[in-house]
């Protein structure tokens, strides 16, 4: 294995090599601009939002209806997710819960409570599209705002946030959490408000996160070059995608996140306050 490995180093060129020498004496605000970071088993431990946020959703999402039935938001909501359903039936999704409408006989309440069983069936199965996650992200806003939801970041996200803005960096979120549900979660945490520190939020409606083209489309609306972004996730797929779209990527390993694959080529970490140049500034990233 050592013959190996030196047989590799050997093979480098000296153009690689001086790139790679320089990149350890940078900081990051020399490599990067923007910080992008994903919430679930990133700065968010995945059993706060399997354990607290979706089951919040799930057991209120009848309360939610009971209470703004009739309002523009709630409405919209209800046809967004109505919508899906149909686009499910054309698709043959197994196990879907068509949601009936009012010009087709269906009562308020009949809606109301299709609507419920549709909500937890997605919710049973993860899935990530925007019309649940909107309506999730109503949900979790009464209960932020009730106090009933406080949000979960990991010890080392704020200092790691203070950091690189006071050093110049900006910080954005990628999730597919909707965007008004991000800023809910930093807006209430454990840690306190951390929303000053971010400057943008992204959610699905730019495109699902194994995708290169959503990373393209969020470089575009950053306004910089791909290789000025840094993306820090625990999906390897998603890793994957940004790197296709030219952006760097590192990989977040926090407890009960799912394994990576054993011949992985991206850089891990297991602490915000590990993210440091010489291990971003990875050869396959950015060389």
């Amino acid at each position: 294995a050592a013959a190996a490995a030196a047989a590799a180093a050997a093979a480098v060129s000296p153009r690689t090599a001086r790139k790679r020498e320089a990149a350890r004496d940078a900081t990051l605000q020399d490599l990067y601009k923007v910080i992008l970071l994903d919430i679930e088993g990133t700065t968010t431990p995945i059993t706060f939002v399997h354990d607290v946020m979706f089951p919040y959703a799930r057991d209120n999402v009848a309360g939610y209806l009971d209470a703004h039935w009739g309002q523009e938001e709630c409405m919209a909501d209800v046809a967004a997710l109505r919508a899906q359903a149909e686009q499910d039936a054309r698709d043959g999704v197994a196990g879907l819960v068509p949601i009936p409408s009012a010009e087709g006989g269906a009562s308020d309440e009949e809606i109301r409570a299709a609507v419920v069983a549709n909500v937890q069936w997605q919710i049973s199965i993860d899935r990530k599209i925007t019309a649940l996650k909107q309506l999730q992200g109503h949900v979790w806003r009464f209960g932020f705002h009730s106090g009933a939801l406080k949000g979960e970041v990991y010890s080392d996200v704020p200092p790691a946030l203070d950091r690189w803005t006071e050093d110049g960096l900006r910080v954005a979120i990628y999730s597919s959490g909707s965007r008004e549900a991000q800023q809910l979660l930093f807006g209430h945490t454990n840690a306190g408000d951390l929303r000053s520190y971010l400057s943008c939020y992204f959610d699905t409606k730019v495109g699902h996160k194994r995708e290169a083209a959503s990373y393209r489309e969020i470089v575009m609306s950053l306004g910089c070059e791909a290789r000025e972004v840094l993306f820090v996730t625990d999906i390897y797929e998603e890793a994957v995608a940004a790197r296709e779209a030219g952006v760097a990527a590192t990989l977040s390993v926090r407890p009960g996140n799912k394994p990576l694959p054993a011949d992985c080529p991206f850089p891990t970490i297991g602490s915000f306050a590990r993210i440091k140049p010489d291990e971003a500034h990875h050869p396959l990233n950015r060389l």
